[in-house]
C-alpha cells in the first residue's frame, strides 16, 4: 500500500467520523436510539477505497442515469448498508427491465411467465412492472441477457436484499467487502454486460421472422443456425415461437414463416420441453381460450406433436396448481400464503391418484423447490403437506428429486445453508424409494461430496450420470 492510499483512507475515515458524530448527536438530542443504527466507519472505508475501481466498469454513457448508484454511495457514506443494498437492487432491476424492453418484450414474456392466465395481461413494455423480480432474472437468464453464473449471483443478492436489507427490519450485519462485491457483481452481470453472440443472433432472428418473408430456401439456411444453439436455447426459442404463433395479433406472414421454420427446430427440442406444449394447449382448453387453443392445435399439427396433448385436463389442472404455488412461494409473505395453495395441489393429486407424464418433472421440481424453502425460514403448515406429497413419490419421481440439483433454480437455492439441510433431508427420504444400485451409489456420492452443493451440477462426473439417468427416465416413460 503506497502513501497516497494511506492518505486517502485517512481522509475517508476522518470525513465519515465527523459526519457520523453529527448524525448521532442529533439523534441523541431527539431521544432516539443511537446504538446499532450505523455500521462502523472502518466498514464504510472498505467500500470507499474500492469504489472508484468498481464504478469504472460502468461506461460514461450509463453513469449519468445511474441514480440508484448515487443513492447507494450516499447510503454507504451514511452507514446504512441495508439501504445501500436496496438501492443497488433497484438499479439492477431498472437496468434489466431496460434491456428486456430493448430486446423483444413478447419473447421475454413467453419465457419468463409460465402461467397463460398471467401472460394474457402482459403485452407492452409498460407491463413489465407486473413481472416480479424472481421472474425477471429467471426470464433474463432464459433469453440470454444473464449468464447462468450471473443468475446464481443475482439470485443470492436478491435473497440478501429481501431478507437482510431494510426491506425487512432486522439486525443482520453486512460487511463492506460484501457490499462492494455485490456492486461489482451487478455491474458485471447486468449493468455493463455485453450481449453474447448467441443472444444477438436470436434477437436478429426474431426481427427477421416478424419483418421478412422467409422462403423454403431461407428456412433451410436458417436451420443451420438452429444447430448452433444449446439445448436450453433451443427449448426456450421453441417456447417463444409457440407464444408468437398462438397470439391473435401475429400476422399471417409471420405464421407462414413459422410453418417453414418449425419443423427444422422441432427435431432439436428435447422430450420434456415437447411435453409442455401439450400442457399449454390443455390449459387453453381448460380456460376456454378458444382462439388460442385452435392456434396451439395448429402448432402441434404442424410439428406432428398431437401425441403430446394430454388425454384429460388433469395435467392442465396440476400445471395451474403448481404455478399458483410457486407464485405464492416467490412472493411477499410466502409463509402465510403457501399453505392454501399447497392444499389445493395435494387435494388434486389425492383425488386423481396420479401425476400425468406430461407434468411429472415440473411437479417433482416444483415440490422440491418449495420443500427446500427460500433459504430464510420454513412455512411450517406448508412443509407438512410437502413432506407428505414427497413421501408418496414413486421410484421414477424419487430419482428426479435426487437429480434436482441439476436444475438451475434449485442449484441456486443450494447456496443457502437451510436449503442444503433440506436437500440432505430429501435424500434421506428418497433412499427408501429407490433400489437400483446405480441410484444408491449416486446418493452416496452426493452425500460424500465435499464441495459446495450449488456447484454439484458443474462436476463432469455428476453431469454424465444425470444425463444417463434422464435418458432412462424418458425412454422408459
Amino acid at each position: 500500500m503506497d502513501s497516497s492510499d494511506i492518505v486517502t483512507q485517512q481522509s475517508y475515515s476522518s470525513q465519515l467520523i465527523d459526519f457520523e458524530a453529527g448524525v448521532l448527536s442529533f439523534l441523541a438530542q431527539q431521544g432516539l436510539p443511537t446504538n446499532s443504527v450505523l455500521v462502523p466507519v472502518n466498514e464504510r472505508v472498505t467500500v470507499f477505497k474500492n469504489l472508484a475501481d468498481v464504478l469504472s466498469k460502468i461506461n460514461d454513457e450509463q453513469k449519468p442515469r445511474s441514480v440508484y448508484i448515487s443513492k447507494y454511495v450516499a447510503a454507504v457514506a451514511s452507514g446504512l448498508f441495508d439501504a445501500a443494498l436496496n438501492y443497488l437492487w433497484d438499479e439492477t432491476i431498472l437496468e434489466l427491465r431496460k434491456r428486456v424492453s430493448q430486446y423483444d418484450i413478447s419473447y421475454f414474456y413467453d419465457n419468463a411467465v409460465n402461467s397463460p392466465e398471467k401472460r394474457k395481461n402482459l403485452n407492452s413494455e409498460d407491463d413489465i412492472v407486473k413481472v416480479n423480480d424472481s421472474e425477471l432474472i429467471e426470464g433474463g437468464r432464459k433469453i440470454g441477457l444473464i449468464s447462468e453464473i450471473g443468475y446464481k449471483h443475482l439470485d443470492t443478492i436478491r435473497y440478501m436484499r429481501n431478507w437482510v436489507s431494510s426491506a425487512h427490519p432486522n439486525q443482520n450485519e453486512i460487511t463492506g467487502l460484501q457490499l462492494i462485491s455485490w456492486l461489482e457483481t451487478c455491474i458485471r452481470e447486468v449493468i455493463s454486460l455485453p450481449l453474447s453472440n448467441g443472444t444477438i443472433e436470436i434477437q436478429k432472428f426474431l426481427k427477421n421472422l416478424k419483418k421478412n418473408n422467409i422462403s423454403e430456401l431461407d428456412a433451410r439456411n436458417i436451420a443451420g443456425f438452429f444447430l448452433e444453439l444449446t439445448q436450453e436455447q433451443t427449448n426456450n426459442l421453441a417456447s417463444g415461437l409457440f407464444g408468437i404463433y398462438t397470439r391473435s395479433d401475429t400476422t399471417p406472414q409471420t405464421r407462414q414463416n413459422l410453418h417453414r421454420l418449425l419443423p427444422y427446430l422441432w427435431d432439436k427440442v428435447d422430450e420434456q420441453a415437447r411435453q409442455q406444449f401439450g400442457i399449454k394447449y390443455g390449459r387453453f382448453v381448460a380456460n376456454n381460450d378458444q382462439a388460442e387453443a385452435r392456434l396451439a392445435l395448429e402448432f402441434l399439427e404442424l410439428v406432428s406433436g398431437k401425441s403430446y396433448i394430454p388425454e384429460t385436463l388433469l395435467a392442465a389442472e396440476i400445471d395451474t396448481a403448481i404455478d399458483n404455488l410457486l407464485n405464492a412461494h416467490q412472493g411477499w409473505d410466502n409463509f402465510a400464503n403457501e399453505p392454501p395453495f399447497a392444499k389445493v395441489l395435494d387435494t388434486l393429486i389425492n383425488e386423481r391418484g396420479q401425476v400425468p407424464l406430461q407434468i411429472r418433472e415440473k411437479y417433482v421440481f416444483g415440490l422440491v423447490q418449495v420443500f427446500l424453502t427460500n433459504g430464510n425460514g420454513t412455512s411450517h403448515n406448508a412443509q407438512t403437506i410437502y413432506s407428505s406429497m414427497i413421501e408418496r413419490f414413486n421410484t421414477t419421481q424419487a430419482v428426479m428429486a435426487i437429480l434436482s440439483f441439476n436444475n438451475t433454480i434449485i442449484a441456486s437455492r443450494l447456496q443457502h445453508s437451510l436449503c442444503q439441510k433440506k436437500y440432505r433431508e430429501l435424500l434421506e427420504m428418497m433412499k427408501l424409494k429407490v433400489s437400483a444400485p446405480v441410484v444408491k451409489e449416486l446418493i452416496d456420492e452426493i452425500e460424500n461430496y465435499k464441495g459446495p452443493l450449488h456447484k454439484l451440477k458443474e462436476q463432469s462426473n455428476f453431469k454424465r450420470k444425470v444425463d444417463n439417468m434422464r435418458k432412462i427416465i424418458w425412454e422408459g416413460k
